[in-house]
């Protein structure tokens, strides 16, 4: 019963942790990858001098507030827990509907 209570308790734990740093990470993230992709595509277009602020952005110097030196390591780390927290959620869940199913079929 105690074991129980504890899975429990751990899911909702990185359930909240999840659900709280996923917002935070979204912009980000996507604004990474986002202006990597138009910077590689205005590269291999020939026109990277007319787009180089957004080398800028990607490394997170954002003009009065530069982050590069963090700014790579922030993103690593808040994916890193994503990751963590979303492939423990997803193997929870797989473990509760193959439990589930167990038992539904062992009551039949």
């Amino acid at each position: 019963m105690t074991t129980s209570k504890n899975h429990s308790h751990y899911f909702q734990d990185i359930n909240h942790l999840h659900s709280t740093l996923a917002p935070i990470m979204l912009l980000p993230l996507l604004l990474t990858t986002i202006t990597g992709t138009v910077y590689q595509i205005v590269d291999l277009a020939g026109k990277k001098d007319q787009f180089h602020w957004l080398l800028h952005w990607h490394k997170g110097d954002f003009g009065a507030l530069n982050l590069e030196v963090i700014y790579p390591f922030l993103n690593a780390l808040g994916l890193f827990i994503l990751l963590f927290t979303g492939i423990s959620m997803w193997l929870q869940l797989r473990h509760t509907s193959h439990k589930q199913f167990t038992e539904a079929q062992s009551n039949d």
